[in-house]
């Protein structure tokens, strides 16, 4: 009893559950019977009609000023939770035999041998990425010289160089955008196709890789000498000549193969002889900067915005060939290629080359006779040779 006695003393809340009509029933044991105001010691449990309804509440068995915890709800439900369709198994819901069966009565031989073909072009797809993937080869270019040319450092770089081309085309690339950009292409020229092809990375490659960044720099550090920056400026857009983009298109997957077709046709490089038997490859790297370097500032001197030209240029290398520039860039193919010691590469870029830029020189030329009349076909019947010095 001195318990009890000190049970009803304490302030500690004693709690009950509500199960029906607000009964209560004690959380003590059941022998121990207190008199206290709201406990009935003589009720009955009564059993529970509705198991849906049944309620868990605690109920506090005197009232007080704070409430310690807030009120604990439990409910059942007797009714079953549906389960949701499951989206990956629901083609095969009303699949069966009859309908397989059906389907491939309708088959006819076109389909059957369309779809033979894309099983057959999967298999030997994914077999194929799967033996790349694990070559080491693949993955890792390395030589002697502890040069590394990791493969993907490659593709990251193709990436981000069609991700700055994007931008390039809406006009929202920066510097760094642009020269990504130039790098990727360069990278895919002449660096890439020697390290598949020797499995390692010496010599030639590294030479033209820098070469081509300084030969596509020349038109750009014009505008920079000119106007402080590297953008172009507005101009009227009947002077941006060009052919279709189909055309276009077909250039530039023409020089990509031609680079790789002369890495392929190439001795492997360890076997390309140094010293004074490239006296004459570097002769024509230096011809080559130098024509594209006056052809460009000549070229800007007498125009406006420099892509406009306000007179006929018959200075510097215009005076040996109408179009300097485009012959520049196919002398720096070709040095490539000689300098690989691929012959059927070079003749291969120089088609291709030329089959472009004749198309492009044309476009050119008929704006030109519009805009200066008598004084371009002048210069025109003076040098007559359009690319070649000496060709005509």
């Amino acid at each position: 009893m001195e318990t009890a006695s000190v049970l009803l003393q304490s302030r500690t809340i004693p709690f009950g559950f509500n199960l029906k009509c607000n009964q209560i029933v004690s959380c003590r044991h059941f022998n121990k019977q207190f008199q206290s105001k709201g406990f009935y010691s003589h009720q009955s449990l009564k059993s529970i009609q509705n198991p849906s309804s049944f309620s868990l509440l605690p109920s506090p068995l005197h009232k007080t000023r704070t409430q310690f915890f807030s009120p604990l709800k439990c409910s059942f439900s007797d009714i079953p939770s549906s389960d949701s369709p499951n989206p990956l198994l629901k083609p095969f819901k009303n699949l069966s035999f009859d309908s397989v069966k059906s389907s491939l009565s309708e088959l006819t031989p076109i389909k059957i041998v369309k779809w033979a073909t894309i099983v057959s072009l999967g298999i030997a797809a994914t077999k194929w990425t799967v033996n790349l993937a694990f070559s080491p080869f693949f993955w890792m270019y390395f030589s002697w010289s502890w040069l590394f040319w990791p493969w993907f450092v490659a593709i990251a770089l193709a990436v981000y160089g069609l991700y700055c081309f994007r931008k390039h085309s809406i006009g929202e690339a920066s510097i760094v955008e642009q020269l990504a950009i130039v790098t990727s292409v360069f990278a895919w020229l002449t660096l890439v196709p020697p390290a598949y092809f020797n499995g390692y990375l010496e010599g030639w490659p590294f030479v033209f890789f820098f070469v081509y960044h300084y030969f596509f720099f020349f038109n750009v550090s014009v505008r920079k000498r000119l106007y402080g920056d590297y953008y172009a400026r507005p101009h009227d857009p009947k002077w941006d000549v060009n052919p279709p983009k189909w055309y276009r298109l077909l250039f530039c997957v023409g020089v990509m193969v031609g680079h790789w077709l002369a890495a392929f046709e190439a001795p492997e490089l360890h076997r390309i002889p140094g010293g004074w038997s490239n006296v004459g490859v570097w002769i024509l790297i230096v011809v080559t900067l130098l024509m594209q370097y006056n052809s460009t500032l000549y070229l800007a001197k007498y125009s406006e915005k420099v892509v406009v030209p306000t007179a006929v240029v018959q200075f510097g290398p215009y005076r040996c060939v109408r179009h300097p520039v485009y012959a520049s860039t196919m002398l720096l193919f070709a040095t490539y290629c000689l300098a690989l010691r691929a012959p059927l590469s070079l003749m291969f870029v120089v088609a291709v080359c030329l089959m472009y830029y004749e198309q492009k020189a044309k476009l050119e030329e008929v704006l030109m006779v519009e805009t200066f009349g008598e004084s371009y076909l002048e210069y025109a019947s003076k040098v007559r040779c359009k690319f070649i010095p000496f060709v005509y």
